[in-house]
């Protein structure tokens, strides 16, 4: 077919849009210096597990998750992918931010059937809207509430970082107090299915996680399960009680008390250590670096 066929012309079209796209994103995300405050803080890591539940309520994130992830058998793995995707779009260079928005696109595009598609973009709304309010939830439960301005302009930024997932901007709720009406509306939709509750099983009572992170699932799960809305939790047969939720609240006064006072590198160096493998894995693989 020559160069010049309709066929031709619209596939060159597409990725003549798809790099623009790009372009703008990367633009956009060029210096996100209150969003980058609150996910560099290594306390907003406790709430990723809560997280991912709340994704995978949604039943074509769950499915997607379930039946295409490595929860199951590579977990470190998952987490590595995950937070070099989130740490690369707030602290990377701008070749850096397009090659993992490269990466991820064409990771999801595999990931469908007949009822759910990764780049779904209500789908990944969700997905993009889990990770700001448990992020900032956990942060303000440390810090303290932002004021009105910051908090304003966190959002606005978290809005640039959903469009990365193929979210577009105009799908976003307006302004905060209509995010939070749309954070009610769809909890109150989703069912746990059982795809939801195997991926659950798999993050959270994995025989597969390494020793070092096995002394912290007790913690890990107290956490989880106190973050999620009650009939969730209950949903995916998590643990609660009276007892329950007085060591999940001293465990976060504790947490609160003493976590500020710790050396700002000591609670940065999730960053530094994802950032850093992240370009020893671009240096090795190139233009060759078919995931994150």
């Amino acid at each position: 077919m020559s160069p010049s066929t309709p066929s031709s012309d619209s596939h060159i079209h597409s990725e003549k849009s798809t790099q623009s796209e790009t372009d703008l994103i990367v633009s956009a995300l060029n210096n996100p210096q209150h969003i980058q405050k609150i996910v560099s803080e290594a306390i907003i890591l406790g709430g990723g597990a809560a997280a991912i539940l709340l994704q995978v309520a949604h039943p074509g994130v769950a499915k997607g998750v379930n039946y295409h992830s490595s929860f199951a058998t590579r977990p470190v793995d998952r987490l590595r992918t995950t937070m070099t995707y989130v740490y690369s779009m707030l602290f990377g260079t701008p070749a850096e931010k397009k090659k993992i928005i490269e990466l991820v696109h064409r990771a999801h595009a595999p990931v469908k059937g007949s009822d759910y598609e990764a780049d779904d973009p209500s789908a990944q709304l969700w997905v993009a809207a889990t990770l700001y309010a448990v992020g900032v939830d956990l942060y303000e439960s440390i810090f303290g509430v932002l004021d009105e301005e910051t908090a304003e302009q966190a959002y606005r930024e978290y809005v640039v970082l959903g469009a990365s997932l193929r979210v577009p901007v105009e799908m976003w709720p307006k302004d905060r107090e209509a995010f939070w009406i749309y954070w009610d509306e769809q909890l109150a939709t989703f069912d746990i299915c059982d795809e939801a509750k195997n991926v659950a099983h798999d993050l959270l009572y994995n025989p597969k996680i390494p020793f070092y992170f096995k002394a912290l699932m007790p913690t890990l799960r107290l956490v989880t399960a106190e973050l999620l809305p009650e009939r969730l939790r209950k949903e995916y047969g998590l643990k609660s009680s009276k007892g329950r939720k007085r060591l999940y609240k001293s465990t976060m006064a504790i947490t609160k008390a003493t976590y500020p006072f710790l050396p700002r590198a000591i609670r940065t160096y999730p960053v530094k250590f994802y950032m850093k493998d992240m370009r020893k894995r671009m240096k090795k693989y190139g233009e060759t670096q078919r995931k994150i």
